[in-house]
């Protein structure tokens, strides 16, 4: 580790919540179970946000699948191209949103960037203000973008910009208890961004610090290849937050290993029935751990993410979908899961 980045560690760990107060927020919450949420129509979060697309009726129908499970949170990714286009209609476009989960009942965790990239096209690693492309068949979330986009992370010039996106949204929101947390940045290093996402990661953390929102901040744990993101995030997040799409076992384990920091621990991704991370084995775990969870997706749409991550046009179909709780149609994928989500919210002794 670089003596810039000791300096970064010793200064995040200097602002961040103590672990009593992160552990007396956690005790203020129900248990929380939650979802990666995007609507059937946008093929990226991009798309999501963009004002030909962006429908708050057509949301509001899907949330209320959620809602009637029992979902208490929802997780989202914004867009910096779709804000710093024009940043007042985002900023109304949010608010509807952030207003319409909570009258279903859901609380939202906010991402301000994101490296993943699944396109097909090169060229959506820098993704455009406008029309997004068509779907292409049998490619898993095909034209998906990052935020906000390869050449901004690497661009130290324009990160200006990035910390005026990241403020607006923070500033108006840093009070508000229809927030649940914020995390930060949604799997920084990957898609090859390692370490050129390690400058933005560290920035972000610090704006967000400047900020000093009523809510804790935090970065997923996602993978086991760079040890430095690792250590760095477990001394930097308020809450220990982290992505498992394995097995039960696994789950558990690192569940207990995280549990060890002492601080609170929240899953933000999981499910991936193929790879073993399924709803009957994994989340009575959550539950028994008292561990939240964001499994990935609601209503299959445009991302095509029942499809295996690599799933390409001509492969056989999966035997089982990877994410996703509804057809597009909004019957159930499978009732037995809804069934159990219900039976550990507690969503079925309402009915």
């Amino acid at each position: 580790m670089d003596m810039d980045m000791n300096t970064d560690v010793q200064t995040a760990m200097e602002q961040r919540w103590t672990e009593e107060r992160a552990q007396a927020w956690y005790q203020a919450q129900t248990w929380i179970c939650g979802l990666n949420y995007i609507p059937a129509n946008a093929i990226s979060y991009t798309e999501m946000w963009m004002p030909y697309n962006f429908d708050i009726e057509k949301i509001d129908r899907e949330l209320a699948l959620a809602e009637e499970i029992g979902f208490n949170a929802l997780r989202v990714v914004l867009p910096f191209v779709v804000w710093e286009a024009d940043p007042a209609a985002f900023r109304d476009r949010f608010e509807s949103f952030v207003d319409t989960a909570a009258k279903r009942g859901m609380k939202t965790v906010v991402c301000f960037f994101d490296d993943c990239a699944f396109g097909s096209d090169e060229a959506l690693k820098n993704p455009v203000y406008g029309q997004q492309p068509d779907v292409l068949e049998g490619w898993y979330a095909s034209g998906w973008t990052p935020s906000p986009g390869h050449a901004l992370v690497r661009d130290a010039s324009a990160h200006p910009r990035l910390e005026r996106y990241v403020k607006d949204i923070m500033k108006a929101h840093r009070d508000d208890d229809r927030i649940l947390f914020w995390d930060l940045y949604n799997e920084p290093t990957n898609s090859e961004m390692y370490p050129a996402s390690m400058p933005l990661l560290r920035k972000v953390f610090a704006w967000a610090r400047d900020v000093d929102p009523a809510q804790p901040v935090t970065t997923g744990l996602w993978n086991t290849s760079h040890e430095d993101l690792n250590d760095w995030l477990k001394q930097a997040s308020d809450i220990i937050t982290f992505h498992n799409y394995m097995p039960p076992d696994h789950l558990r384990k690192q569940i207990r290993d995280l549990k060890a920091l002492g601080r609170p621990v929240i899953n933000t991704e999981w499910l991936n029935r193929g790879a073993g991370s399924s709803v009957e084995g994994c989340l009575p775990v959550f539950k028994e751990e008292n561990v939240g969870c964001f499994h990935w997706g609601l209503v299959n749409g445009r991302t095509q993410t029942d499809l295996n991550w690599g799933h390409r046009p001509g492969d056989p179909a999966p035997k089982q979908w990877q994410h996703d709780l509804f057809h597009g149609d909004h019957t159930p994928y499978a009732e037995d899961e809804l069934e159990l989500f219900r039976k550990l919210t507690g969503a079925d002794s309402s009915r």
